[in-house]
């Protein structure tokens, strides 16, 4: 049937790929990767030989249209990216935009992703949150981040290791430095970890030891600093 599927593909960990995602990286006509290279591998190591096309940042802008002519022309196409979810700090919202505007069916399968297993194992609240992604290097870059200070609950960034420090300072700048956070890092692999504590331990050890890897940071909300901070005045005062 034509259709688009979009495809998560492990953040890691090989073994976070669905039955499912295998099956229909197998059944389709069309696979579109990020990077056909590491999308290669991914498909060696589990049978998969199928046709692979480049999608990604710099070309989706050009492509999408043609490939929505092929679906709707019969084919069946999956995108993937490196690693995640497609459309999450990834491509695959224009294409998703073009097909759905063109009434071609889109098919979303769950699956990895990083920001939903960094943001449970951080201890802070996740009834709510808000999804920042990275951060504009330059222009832009201080009005998000007033903009994540002023709200009131848990947000979360992707970050990379490089400019790890100087994101966990700017934070401290605008939120203050005993604002809780946890800094996630190679998620699912070995050497995962997930390191809890205020910005200012945060940016202690991080300084001390440089980090490798992908990076998610998950920052505590306003109101709930300010409400834990009450509760503790309160139990002290029992």
């Amino acid at each position: 049937m034509p259709k688009l599927y979009l495809v998560p593909t492990p953040i890691g960990n090989l073994e976070d790929m669905t039955f499912r995602a295998v099956r229909i990286l197998k059944e389709v006509n069309l696979i579109l990767a990020e990077d056909t290279r590491k999308t290669g591998m991914l498909l060696k190591h589990y049978g998969i030989s199928n046709a692979l096309k480049s999608h990604h940042m710099h070309n989706e802008h050009r492509t999408a249209g043609e490939i929505a002519a092929r679906i709707e022309a019969g084919e069946s196409v999956a995108l993937v990216t490196d690693a995640g979810t497609p459309g999450i700090s990834d491509p695959g919202f224009l294409l998703v935009r073009t097909c759905a505007a063109q009434g071609i069916d889109i098919e979303t399968l769950p699956g990895a992703t990083a920001f939903v297993p960094a943001l449970v194992n951080s201890g802070l609240p996740c009834d709510r949150f808000h999804f920042e992604g990275f951060l504009p290097h330059k222009k832009g870059r201080q009005t998000r981040l007033q903009y994540l200070a002023s709200l009131p609950f848990t947000f979360v960034l992707y970050e990379s290791p490089f400019r790890l420090v100087k994101t966990l300072q700017q934070l401290a700048e605008v939120v203050g430095n005993d604002r809780r956070a946890c800094v996630s890092r190679e998620l699912t692999k070995i050497h995962e970890e997930n390191r809890r504590g205020t910005l200012e331990f945060l940016i202690s050890h991080y300084s001390t030891h440089p980090p490798k890897g992908e990076i998610v940071i998950v920052v505590d909300g306003g109101a709930q600093k300010a409400a834990s901070d009450h509760t503790s005045d309160q139990e002290e005062a029992d």
